[in-house]
């Protein structure tokens, strides 16, 4: 019987490139329109007159903060969708709900408390990290507006792990595409015909947030949802709230790394390229969010193709979806980096035409992505060991690029070449990281054919 109902399921049966066009187009479209917030305001920020340079450098140094209140969402949503899935495996409907409606109260109280530390001590954490006097206004006036969305984003973006855990991936990717073109009509008008500056961009996040926050709330108190939110019924379960957390707590990681990264990437660049280096690094990074996007899309969708062949002991098939998530991978981000070679200032001038900013954007265009291609195998690699069950591997080697070696290498090269130092810091680390990825996997692939053959 068991037999049978793992050959029922199209995720041991159906052809593996027909399965990963199925699971990852619809979480690469969702993730590169989540991306597309921060990197619409660069945009017009750079493209504005009064903003320009100095308020994509606000923005950069905003973005860490930022990236801790995604991480919120990230832990309470990641956290509790995976309990509120084995929930609803277990057919424990009522139980499933409660963990929704505890959730939902660590994600507004998480976003509240988040408002209040950061208005109080905005300047103080502006300044900390990174900040220059020239470019604290403008960081100010964006942070101290996003600042008052929090309860909207946070509950928003982790609501929608919920959704897709749910069964319904096409709402949640719509809840998305809300939020997202909302932004991205409010921006101009904010900006440009308003002359808003800082502020309107912010508010234009706030108001787009807003209606994501609607819309997924909308969608658990309404008929479409298997299971309801009730809003009368909010009373916090400390053994549920442990196990959110938990289970949360490896993307939680991972995020406040890339957060401790942007900090310290920031500082040295203010030490050794001033606010200038700043912007230039902020176009950059816009650009490679683009880029590694997608690859984090298809990677959504190779996991559970691994997972499950895994468990059910088709390792054959379990081979074909890692390397084939490998190749879609490596693919993908070999056209975003073609064309970083081929039109880098077209790619930079996007964000901002100043002639001193274009020069060093192109640069450091150049020298940060010399080796962005190897991306796409770390990071599919990296997670096959999460998705058999191996996560400190996993845990490691996700975070063996930035902590082991992208964080020492700025500060090391930056020491001793400056700002160059700093850009040559990223093919270096990729570099290494992909020769340690590479190791485990090729010995987890070995451990696979073994495993096989045992059969």
């Amino acid at each position: 019987m068991e037999s049978e109902a793992i050959h029922s399921n199209p995720l041991g049966t159906e052809p593996i490139f027909k399965l990963l066009m199925r699971f990852s187009i619809p979480a690469i479209v969702g993730m590169m329109v989540n991306a597309l917030y921060n990197v619409v305001d660069r945009m017009y920020i750079g493209n504005s007159p009064s903003l320009g340079a100095n308020g994509i450098a606000g923005i950069t140094i905003a973005f860490p903060i930022m990236i801790i209140l995604m991480a919120m969402g990230v832990l309470f949503g990641i956290g509790g969708a995976t309990l509120f899935s084995i929930r609803l495996g277990q057919k424990k409907e009522a139980e499933a709900a409660h963990v929704l409606e505890n959730a939902f109260l660590l994600l507004t109280s998480g976003g509240l408390v988040f408002l209040i530390i950061g208005q109080i001590f905005l300047t103080d954490i502006l300044v900390l990290f990174g900040a220059s006097q020239e470019v604290l206004p403008y960081a100010t006036g964006y942070l101290r507006f996003i600042l008052f969305g929090s309860v909207f984003g946070v509950t928003s973006m982790g609501l929608n792990h919920f959704i897709r855990a749910d069964g319904n991936p096409k709402v949640a990717m719509l809840s998305m595409f809300l939020g997202a073109g909302t932004n991205i009509i409010l921006d101009p008008i904010f900006i440009y015909v308003l002359d808003w500056g800082m502020e309107g961009a912010a508010l234009a996040t706030i108001i787009s947030q807003t209606f994501s926050f609607i819309w997924v709330v909308s969608y658990f108190i309404g008929k479409k949802s298997k299971v309801k939110l009730s809003l009368k019924a909010l009373k916090p379960e400390w053994t549920v709230v442990k196990l959110i957390i938990t289970l949360g707590i490896p993307p939680f990681t991972l995020q406040i790394a890339s957060s401790l990264l942007n900090v310290i990437l920031n500082k040295t660049l203010i030490a050794h390229g001033g606010d200038l280096g700043i912007s230039a690094m902020g176009i950059v990074h816009s650009l490679q969010t683009l880029l590694i996007l997608p690859v984090i899309g298809i990677n959504q969708g190779v996991q559970p193709l691994i997972s499950f062949n895994f468990g059910a002991r088709q390792y054959d098939r379990v081979r074909e979806a890692a390397k084939l998530g490998i190749f879609s991978a490596t693919l993908v981000i070999m056209v975003g980096y073609l064309a970083t070679r081929l039109f880098p200032v077209a790619m930079v001038g996007m964000f901002n035409r100043e002639p001193e900013l274009l020069e060093l954007g192109t640069f450091a265009l150049k020298r940060w992505f010399l080796f962005t291609p190897l991306v796409g195998f770390q990071i599919i690699a990296g997670s096959f060991f999460q998705a058999i069950g191996k996560s400190k591997i996993a845990m490691t080697l996700t975070l063996s690029r930035q902590g082991l070696f992208l964080i020492p290498s700025i500060l090391i090269f930056a020491h001793f070449f400056g700002m160059e130092g700093i850009l040559w810091s990223a093919p270096v680390s990729d570099a290494l990281a992909t020769v340690v990825t590479a190791f485990f996997f090729f010995r987890g692939l070995r451990d696979l054919e073994k495993k096989a053959a045992r059969i």
